[in-house]
C-alpha cells in the first residue's frame, strides 16, 4: 500500500510483478484461504529422509531425466509430500486443499483465489518436466506428483512469466491492478542482470548463493551435479538454465552476528578481511544447512579448521568470505565440465555489495566479475518482466536498459598463492 500510494494511486500502476523464495511451500484452505500449517521454507531439511528413501528405490534418475533436478530436501515436491503426510488438516480437506509456492499464495489472496504458478517456480518442484507440456493442469507430470504423494487437485494451474493473469481485489488497493509477471527469485536476478543470451552467468550472493548459465532454448543436461530450470516461458515457449545452489552465503554472516556475536554487523566483514595479511590458515566450510551444487550433501555440517592461539575475528570474517569465492569456484569447475565455461561473471544481491569480496571473486575464479550499482536485480528482473506482460516494453531486450552502470573487477592475484588457498580449501572441505 505504501508503494502504490508512492506511485500515485492504483491508476498510475501498468502492472505489478512478483518474484519470491522458489522451493517454500504453503498449503490453504480454497474456502477460507486459511494456511492449515506453517510455511517450509526452501532450506528445511526435514524431508532428507523422504529424498533417500527414493534415491534408495532408485527414483533419481528419473526425476533428473525429467525435471534437471536432484532428490534433495530443497526442492518443493517432498515438503509438499510431507504436509500430506503429517499435517492431517491438510489431508482431510480432500478437493478443498490447495498447495503451492510463495507466487501462487500471493496471487491467491491478491485475487481473492486465482490458483496459478509460473513455469520457473514450478520446475522447482520435482513435479514438472521440462520439455513438458508449457501450460494449465496438464503441465504437471502426473507420475512424479504421485511420487511426491501429492494430489494433484491441490496444485496450480502453470503459466508464462509475463502475462495477464487476472487482477488485484478492488477491495485492497482501491481499484484493480494487473499482475503481469511471476518468476523465481534466481531466475529474476538472471534477467534482472541482462542474462538474455545462451552463455550468460550470474551470481546472487544472497541468503545463499546461486549461480545460473543462460542455455537458450537447449534442454540443460548435467553430468556433474548441476540443476536444469526454467528460466523464464514465453507465449508458451521455453528459455532453459544450467544452475548452480549454494546454501550458506548471506546467512554465514548474520551467524557470524547473531549466533556468534564475532562481528556486530555485516558491512565491518570487508575491513575485518582487510587488516589481516591472509587467512592464517582459518578454513571455514559452511555447510550449517549441508552442501548443495555440486556436493549434494545434505548431511554435511559445517567446520572451521586451522585454527590457534593467533586467530582472531578478523581472520574468522575472512575465512568467511573467502569460502564464497571457493564455493564459486566449485561451481565454476563443474559448469566448465558440463561445457557451461563463464567469460566472466555477473553478480548480485546484498552481499555482492562488499568491495573485497567481489575482488576476491574476480582473484579466485581469474575471470572478470561484473557488478551492477544497483545489485537488487532479482525486483529488477520481476519489473522488466512485468513491463512486457504489461505491454509497456514488447521484448525483454527492450528493458535492458535499466540495469544500468556497472562495475568491474579483475584478477590481481599471484597464481601460485591462488592455487595454495584452492588447495586448502579442498582439504578443509574433505573433512566434511
Amino acid at each position: 500500500r505504501a508503494a502504490i500510494a508512492d506511485a500515485g494511486g492504483w491508476q498510475a500502476i501498468a502492472g505489478i510483478g512478483i518474484t519470491n523464495q522458489r522451493e517454500t511451500v504453503v498449503a490453504w484452505d480454497r474456502r477460507s484461504g486459511t494456511p492449515v500449517h506453517r510455511a517450509i521454507v526452501w532450506q528445511d531439511r526435514r524431508t532428507a529422509s523422504i529424498c533417500d528413501g527414493l534415491r534408495d528405490q532408485g527414483h533419481e534418475p528419473v526425476v533428473q531425466a525429467r525435471t534437471g533436478l536432484l532428490l534433495d530436501p530443497y526442492f518443493s515436491g517432498t515438503k509438499m509430500g510431507w504436509l500430506m503426510r503429517h499435517c492431517p488438516a491438510a489431508a482431510e480437506l480432500g478437493p478443498h486443499l490447495a498447495m503451492g509456492t510463495m507466487e501462487s499464495w500471493l496471487v491467491w489472496n491478491l485475487t481473492g483465489g486465482l490458483h496459478i504458478s509460473d513455469a520457473s517456480n514450478a520446475s522447482r518442484t520435482m513435479m514438472l518436466a521440462l520439455d513438458g507440456p508449457a501450460s494449465g493442469a496438464a503441465a504437471w507430470d502426473e507420475e512424479l506428483v504421485a511420487l511426491m504423494g501429492v494430489p494433484h487437485s491441490a496444485l496450480p494451474e502453470i503459466t508464462d512469466c509475463a502475462g495477464r493473469f487476472g487482477t488485484t481485489d478492488p477491495a485492497l488497493f482501491g481499484g484493480p491492478i494487473p499482475i503481469c509477471a511471476m518468476i523465481g527469485d534466481q531466475q529474476a536476478a538472471t534477467i534482472g542482470q541482462g542474462c538474455l543470451t545462451p552463455g550468460d552467468a550470474k551470481a546472487t550472493f544472497g541468503t545463499g548463493a546461486f549461480v545460473l548459465t543462460n542455455t537458450g532454448h537447449d534442454l540443460p543436461r548435467s553430468g556433474h551435479r548441476l540443476l536444469g530450470t526454467i528460466l523464464h516461458q514465453m507465449d508458451g515457449k521455453r528459455t532453459y538454465a544450467l544452475e548452480g545452489s549454494v546454501f550458506v552465503a548471506g546467512s554465514l554472516i548474520q551467524w557470524l552476528r547473531d549466533g556468534l556475536g564475532v562481528i556486530a554487523s555485516a558491512k565491518e566483514t570487508a575491513s575485518l578481511a582487510a587488516s589481516v595479511a591472509d587467512n592464517g590458515g582459518v578454513y571455514l566450510v559452511p555447510a550449517l544447512s549441508g552442501l548443495g551444487a555440486p556436493h549434494w550433501r545434505p548431511d554435511a555440517r559445517a567446520q572451521i579448521s586451522g585454527l590457534s592461539f593467533a586467530t582472531g575475528k578478523a581472520h574468522l570474517a575472512r575465512a568467511a568470505l573467502e569460502a564464497m569465492a571457493y564455493q564459486t569456484h566449485d561451481l565454476m569447475t563443474a559448469f566448465a565440465a558440463d561445457r557451461a565455461g563463464w567469460s566472466r561473471l555477473k553478480i548480485d544481491g546484498g552481499m555482492s555489495a562488499n568491495d573485497w569480496m567481489a575482488q576476491d571473486l574476480a582473484d579466485m575464479l581469474n575471470v572478470p566479475v561484473e557488478r551492477p550499482d544497483f545489485v537488487e536485480t532479482t525486483a529488477l528482473g520481476a519489473a522488466m518482466l512485468a513491463m512486457v506482460g504489461s505491454g509497456l516494453a514488447a521484448r525483454l531486450d527492450d528493458t535492458l536498459a535499466m540495469r544500468g552502470p556497472v562495475q568491474h573487477f579483475s584478477a590481481h592475484i599471484d597464481p601460485a598463492l591462488r592455487d595454495k588457498r584452492l588447495a586448502g580449501w579442498r582439504a578443509a572441505l574433505a573433512k566434511v
